[in-house]
């Protein structure tokens, strides 16, 4: 385990898979950082049970739950929960103590003012160490016995004061073991807090150095710092911090409060594309440690240097490569070996080491990391997972056509390449307009955010649309000359259904026809159509085999569309879901699932399909999975249906190149 020089905390948000925040604080103490600290996420998921999984799992490394709200959990749960986990990591608990945000104690209907709270966590302090030295508490009530605690004493836990109001500031310096400086603070914010703490323990007749000192500092590591700064300002997450800070805060950081409610009004709106267009680098540079990993580690020591022990660096994004970053940049910082220059605001000169912005917006990605990131967006936002969509119909035709002996390689190749970029076009415009629309936000789980981080611009994503339509196009009259005029028709049908989908003036997705068209579009016309470019003639069996096909494309569309009902329905979108209701939709959704299954062995049946069609039944485990979530959303289990678009993209794709074989082998057979 790494030695560090300096004490460094990891923070984390009670939020995502329990099991990977375990990993993380893991990965932390293997390298050398003394804390971890975990806060609650209002309204996400409880502090508490993240830190219990982390003391009873990961040895050697303090647990600090700061803060809890007094507000919310009554100050007897909270020394019984203190206790508790003293049993699981004795000697290695803080608790912090908070009075969390007024705008999120509104939200749960909870009344607040600094005075009564502040009262709150004063009386919270002095029932948890009564309760923990084995004391017995009063009840405000006459003739209640008193609360008796029925569990052993607790090994001394140390009291952290989370606050900035004056008030809160007085008990920390009067009685508390520390103070936590709330995420997003400044350096000239904690620096007056400091003076007023200390202040209010020497007139306690204590000793200031005795009280420590810990932050959340909110950080984001990328390969340079501009790249840095333009990730954090599209965070929904960051967007909010700099939208509650107050007004003193702003103004001691050099910054207008004008500039909080701009932000805060967008923030509110949901409206985060033009929130990042607000945040100017100096707010950000303010309130977060944005940068590589060395001038994180620098900008850190900014802050101990104005009185903070122990910084605790917590990751913007909680995901793998940005836990990680924020782990190497605490040890840069913990081992004292970060040397790069670090830029802070205005009103800070003379704290931390000042650079100017000019040299640190000089750095620059190196080619491969630039070509590496423009690749992942390009892929993004194409979204080649739902590619089945408008490869297997013509794989399928082309099967057809092989059973019939009229299959020709470069006619299909044309026709499955051209059906792809149709699809691609679709998929880059859909972005362009559900962005426009506000749609899709940075919050949007399955949308695409190559747009709305900046990754891609809206004009290169429109040449990209243009050109996969151009490039199909092209190939269009390639098949024309082939097969003649009617490979014109469908081509028309199969550019105005791509572009119109969102594009205006159709935007049929918009108008509850979505569904009905893509079946319409990537069922019958795309097997249909297929089957004439590679085969030079019509066939009824084809539309016949477009019909299993087409209900599991409709299906992904349809689930997408029943998951997001009430965002849709928020944004003025009127999708079949929106006006069948949801309970109509779940039935929906199933009738097309099932629907596809039982039109293909109709077919078998009525001899329209060869009997090797069925091979495409051993897809039948991922429908009963699909149906199980169906059921549970139903019932309101949104989480079941979370992924339910990719989910039946991967039914349609397994359904759908079983199918194909089957074809195939019914075409060798034959």
């Amino acid at each position: 385990m790494t030695e560090l020089s300096r004490p460094v905390g990891f923070g984390l948000a009670a939020r995502g898979n329990v099991a990977d925040v375990v990993a993380w604080s893991d990965r932390a103490r293997r390298a050398g950082i003394d804390s971890v600290w975990i806060h609650d996420s209002y309204f996400e998921r409880d502090a508490v049970t993240y830190a219990s999984a982390i003391a009873s799992q990961v040895p050697d490394i303090r647990v600090a739950l700061a803060a809890l709200n007094p507000n919310t959990r009554h100050p007897v749960v909270v020394a019984m929960t203190i206790s508790a986990l003293d049993e699981m990591a004795p000697e290695r608990v803080i608790l912090g103590l908070g009075t969390g945000l007024p705008f999120r104690l509104a939200q749960m209907g909870i009344p607040y003012s600094p005075d009564t709270g502040a009262d709150g966590v004063r009386a919270c302090i002095e029932v948890c160490r009564k309760l923990w030295a084995g004391e017995r508490v009063p009840s405000p009530f006459e003739g209640v016995p008193p609360v008796e605690p029925m569990f052993p004493p607790v090994h001394r836990v140390p009291i952290y004061i989370a606050g900035w109001r004056s008030p809160m500031l007085r008990i920390c310096g009067e009685t508390a073991d520390g103070y936590m400086a709330r995420p997003a603070e400044s350096i000239p914010s904690l620096v007056t807090m400091l003076r007023v703490i200390h202040d209010a323990a020497r007139d306690a007749g204590r000793d200031p150095r005795d009280i420590g000192v810990s932050g959340y500092l909110l950080t984001l590591v990328d390969r340079t710092r501009r790249e840095a700064l333009n990730r954090a300002k599209r965070e929904p997450f960051v967007i909010y911090m700099m939208g509650v800070q107050s007004d003193v805060a702003m103004r001691r950081a050099g910054l207008e409060p004008e500039l909080r409610d701009r932000i805060a009004v967008a923030w509110r709106a949901e409206d985060y594309h033009s929130a990042a267009q607000i945040i100017p680098d100096e707010l950000l540079d303010a309130f977060m440690l944005c940068g590589t990993r060395d001038e994180v580690a620098a900008r850190a020591d900014a802050f101990r240097q104005a009185g903070m022990d122990r910084p605790v660096l917590q990751p913007v994004l909680q995901q793998e490569d940005h836990v990680r970053e924020t782990i190497e940049a605490a040890v840069a910082y913990g081992t004292g070996t970060a040397g790069a220059p670090v830029l802070v605001s205005p009103t800070q000169a003379g704290v931390g080491v000042e650079a100017t912005r000019a040299a640190l917006d000089a750095q620059r990605l190196s080619p491969f990391e630039r070509v590496r990131r423009r690749a992942a967006a390009w892929y993004e936002i194409a979204r080649p997972f739902s590619f089945t969509a408008s490869s297997v119909p013509v794989a399928a035709a082309g099967a057809l056509a092989a059973i019939d002996r009229r299959f020709s390689w470069p006619l299909f190749l044309m026709a499955i390449v051209a059906s792809v970029l149709l699809h691609i076009g679709t998929n880059v415009l859909n972005e362009i307009y559900d962005v426009r629309k506000g749609v899709d936000t940075i919050t949007s789980p399955r949308a695409s955010h190559a747009l709305l981080k900046g990754r891609l611009t809206e004009r290169e994503a429109f040449a990209a649309a243009v050109t996969a339509f151009g490039v199909a196009a092209a190939l269009g009259v390639a098949m024309t000359l082939a097969r003649g005029w009617p490979v014109v028709a469908l081509g028309i049908l199969g550019l105005v259904g791509g572009w119109g989908y969102t594009a205006p003036p159709l935007q049929y997705k918009f108008r509850a026809l979505g569904l009905p068209l893509v079946f319409l579009l990537m069922g019958p016309l795309m097997v249909v159509g297929g089957y004439y470019v590679v085969a030079g003639s019509f066939t009824w069996r084809a539309l016949v085999l477009s019909i299993p096909v087409g209900l599991l494309v409709a299906a992904i569309l349809h689930g997408n569309e029943w998951r997001d009902v009430g965002d849709d329905a928020r944004m003025g979108s009127s999708t079949l879901s929106i006006r069948a209701g949801k309970r109509v939709a779940h039935w929906l959704y199933v009738s097309l699932v099932v629907g596809a299954y039982i039109a293909l062995g109709l077919s078998v049946v009525a001899g329209a399909l060869p009997s090797e069609s069925l091979l495409a039944i051993l897809s039948l485990p991922l429908l009963v999975r699909l149906i199980r979530s169906a059921e549970l959303g139903s019932t309101g289990q949104q989480r079941a249906i979370a992924m339910i678009d990719l989910q039946t993209a991967e039914l349609h794709a397994a359904f759908g190149y079983l199918l194909v074989a089957g074809l195939v082998l019914a075409a060798v057979v034959r």
